[in-house]
C-alpha cells in the first residue's frame, strides 16, 4: 500500500485573505535548559489543509465534531481540472465519481452555485480542493451554503500535486474542537500497489 500525503503544512501553508496569520510562541525550550519544549500556537482554524463544516456558512448547521467519521474515511475520486466547474460540468463527471471527489487544479478549481445545487441533489458526503476555498473569491456564501445545507463537508487547501487521477481510500479526520465551524485535519490517500492483495 502506497500512503499519499496530501495535507499542507498547518505552520507555513499562506493563510486566507484577511484570517490572522500563525503564530508559534516557545513556552519552554530545552536550549535555554527548560525541563522540556513546550509550544503554543495561535490561528485560524481554517489554517493549512482543513475540514468546514455546515455550521461555518449556516446557523443551524452541525459543527465539525458533530459530523459522521465515515464521512472522512473512505472510497474517493480524484479528478484534475482547472477553472469554475458549473451545473452541467458536474452533471457530466459524477457518473465517474465516488462519495468523495478532490478536484485538482493548481488551486484555480471551484465550484459555482448551480455546480454546488447539483451535488447537493447527489450522493456525495465531501468535496475537497487544492485551493484555499472550494468558492470563487467573487461568490464564497453561495456555493459553501448550498452543500452546507445538504450536509455536505468541505476539504480544503490539499496538495495534490503528487497524485494522480483516480480512486483511492481517503483518511482526513478533523481534529476534535467542539462545536466549532472548521477544524485542521491530516488528509491521506491510500493506494494499493499494482499486483498486490
Amino acid at each position: 500500500m502506497i500512503i499519499h500525503d496530501i495535507s499542507r503544512d498547518t505552520l507555513t501553508s499562506p493563510v486566507y485573505e484577511g484570517d490572522p496569520d500563525t503564530v508559534v510562541t516557545r513556552l519552554q525550550s530545552l536550549d535555554n535548559f527548560d525541563e522540556c519544549n513546550l509550544s503554543a500556537i495561535s490561528m485560524s482554524v481554517h489554517a493549512g489543509t482543513h475540514i468546514d463544516a455546515p455550521l461555518h456558512f449556516c446557523e443551524d448547521g452541525q459543527a465539525v465534531d458533530g459530523l459522521w467519521l465515515s464521512t472522512f474515511y473512505g472510497k474517493c475520486t480524484v479528478i484534475t481540472v482547472t477553472g469554475i466547474l458549473t451545473g452541467d460540468d458536474m452533471e457530466r463527471l459524477l457518473p465517474y465519481c465516488k462519495r468523495r471527489i478532490l478536484f485538482h487544479g493548481e488551486g484555480e478549481t471551484f465550484l459555482s452555485h448551480s455546480a454546488a445545487i447539483v451535488l447537493a441533489d447527489s450522493h456525495v458526503v465531501l468535496v475537497g480542493t487544492d485551493a484555499d476555498s472550494i468558492a470563487p473569491p467573487f461568490d464564497e456564501a453561495r456555493p459553501h451554503r448550498e452543500l452546507a445545507r445538504a450536509g455536505i463537508a468541505i476539504l480544503e487547501n490539499l496538495n495534490l500535486s503528487a497524485v494522480y487521477d483516480g480512486e483511492y481510500e481517503l483518511c482526513a479526520f478533523p481534529v476534535k474542537l467542539g462545536g466549532l465551524e472548521a477544524a485542521p485535519c491530516r488528509a491521506i490517500l491510500l493506494e494499493m500497489e499494482k499486483g498486490l492483495n
